[in-house]
This record gives C-alpha cells, structure tokens and sequence, in this order.
C-alpha cells in the first residue's frame, strides 16, 4: 500500500453526455465515428457483418462529409456539447460547494468515462452517482454509459460505491423546466407557430419491438409538455442511419411535408437531448429549417436545448440531490451553501 490515507466519505457526480469528436476534421470524426458505431448497443449487427462494412465504406465516406456538419456549429471553446456540458458540471460544482465533486466525462471521445472515474477514484471518491443525461432511456445510450462503467469497474482493483440517476421523462420538474424555457422562447418569436414539433433523436423500430421503451418515454414526454402547455405537440423522429426501418414519423418527412398541409409557420423543439449539439444545431436549426422553407413554409424557429441555462441547472440541483439522499447530509432550510458528504468534517 503506497500514498496517504484519503479522508472518508467523499462524494462526486459523474455528468455523462454521448460524446463529439476532439476536433471538426475528418481524422478526428473518424476516431469519433470507429468508437460510436463500433458500440453494439449502437448497431446491432453482428460484429462479423459489421465491421467490413464499418471499415471499408463508412470510415471512408462518412467523417469528410461529418466533418463539415460540424465545423458549421463547432465554436471556439470547441464541440458545443463539451462546452454546455462542462458549463453545467462548472454551474453545479458551484452551487453544490465542497460538500460533493462534480465532474463530467463523454461515453464516446474524451473525456472518457473509464479515465474520469479512475481520477476521481485515484482522488479518494469512494461514492460517486452516474448522471447520464439522457431524458428518456435507451439502450444505444443509458445502457451504453453503464457498459462503460462496468469496463471501467471491472479494471479496478478499490472500486467507489455507485449510483445512477434514472431517466426524467416524465419528472414534473424536467416538464416544468422545459416548459418554462420554451414559454419564453415562444413569447420572444415575431411569429405564432401554427405547430410544435418535438423531435427525438430516432431509433431502428425494431428497438422498440425487442422492449426498449424509449418510444413510450418519448411521446410521454410530449404529452406531458403539450399538456403544461395547453396545445398539442407533435412527435417525431430525427437522425436516420441505415437502411432498417427507424421510428416514424420521420422529423426531416414531416418538415417537407407541413407547408403542403397549410402549415406556414413551425417552431421545432428536441426534449430529447439535454444539450445543444450536431444533431440540433446542424441538422434541426440549419438543414431542418432549409426543409421547411424550401418546401413552401414561412417561419422556421428552432428552440434550443435547456442546456446549462439556469433552468436546467435547478432541474439537475433537484434531481442529484434527491439521489445523493443518505451520501450528503442536508443543511437545514435556508442554510448557506450545499450539503456536506456524510462523514466529512463540516
């Protein structure tokens, strides 16, 4: 045994996001793109099918065309949803104080999930919560954070007590969050939307036949919202890879075909994702609103993500320390500063 003893007791929250690559060029996206869709919880084909066709077409095709995709929302912090992502530990860290870490890791690219763990480990963290931030379960993604963690796990010699925070979807506080940004979105637009589109990032149907729930919890999501809203919200499905059939209707389908049902003005909004990223930015406020208004429409609005506003950082106040009850000890009402770890010198 080497090293000082670590103080008892040590608490840390683990962000978890999907991940980008570390650059927008087609040399990092192909790193990015080998590790996303060699996940078999991602593409479930056999790795024997798979993997040829993964190497010698799409590693070859795909990170060039990818690569432009993102140098149009990358900024100079980098990836957006590095950067909202480390804004939100950053806000959090802040309002929980000393009495519980908060750190971040991406489940594909960096910062990995395996390396934040060891270093909070290696820290003397011997309780750490796993907060993917994924709204709603699926298996391509809050199963995939929990492989990674269980790699990480196994590599371990002292292993830290984990938690996981559970999917949100249908948390009146995620709701109300959510419904209040877009009140004040809507309120701020020139324009009335005729229509709310809520887009999910898609999966293959056959996901939903093998018992993922994730498009029940979609829709959930959108009934609810429509509800604190008082109007209708209409779903759908963005993001289409492959040839298999995917969840339907389709998001870039519907945008092309509203103008031809008299819809002239739509505002799109993704409850699905809990930060800005390509998939929003790119394909939803950029390729989404060409569609719309190619195909006749008027007014486009893309509403962003709750990202690290401060809505969403009460919502995820709210939502760690109802899991982190019994690890950190709760200051009395209107006491200064956050909880204290179990066990730690006040």
């Amino acid at each position: 045994m080497t090293g000082a003893p670590h103080p008892p007791g040590r608490v840390a929250v683990l962000l978890v996001n999907l991940g980008t690559p570390d650059a927008p060029t087609p040399a990092a996206v192909k790193r990015y793109l080998r590790e996303f869709l060699s996940d078999p919880r991602v593409v479930e084909i056999p790795p024997l099918l798979w993997q040829p066709i993964l190497r010698g077409i799409i590693l070859n095709t795909r990170p060039k065309k990818s690569a432009h995709a993102y140098r149009q929302v990358w900024t100079e912090r980098g990836s957006p949803l590095a950067v909202i992502t480390a804004d939100t530990a950053a806000a959090l860290q802040t309002a929980w104080g000393d009495g519980v870490t908060v750190d971040w890791a991406m489940r594909y690219g960096t910062p990995a999930i395996a390396d934040r763990l060891a270093a909070l480990t290696e820290q003397g963290h011997e309780r750490i919560l796993i907060a993917p931030l994924y709204p709603q379960y699926c298996g391509a993604t809050t199963a995939s954070a929990l492989d990674a963690v269980g790699a990480a796990l196994r590599g371990m010699r002292r292993q830290p007590a984990i938690r996981l925070l559970p999917p949100y979807h249908a948390d009146p506080r995620y709701i109300a969050a959510l419904r209040a940004q877009m009140e004040t979105q809507l309120a701020a637009l020139p324009f009335q939307p005729e229509r709310i589109v809520a887009s999910f990032h898609g999966m293959p149907q056959r996901t939903r036949v093998l018992g993922d729930p994730y498009h029940d919890q979609c829709r959930e999501t959108a009934r609810l919202l429509g509800a604190a809203l008082g109007r209708d919200v209409m779903v759908t499905f963005q993001s289409r890879f492959g040839r298999a059939k995917w969840l339907e209707p389709a998001t870039d389908a519907t945008l092309a075909a509203l103008p031809g049902e008299g819809v002239q003005s739509v505002a799109v909004v993704t409850p699905g994702f809990s930060a800005d990223c390509l998939e929003t930015l790119e394909e939803i406020a950029l390729r989404g609103r060409d569609t719309f208004l190619a195909a006749g429409g008027r007014n486009f609005a893309f509403l962003p993500c709750l990202n690290a506003e401060a809505q969403a950082i009460q919502l995820y106040d709210a939502l760690l320390g109802r899991e982190l009850a019994g690890w950190v000890e709760q200051q009395p009402s209107g006491a200064a500063g956050r909880p204290n770890a179990v066990g730690e010198a006040r």
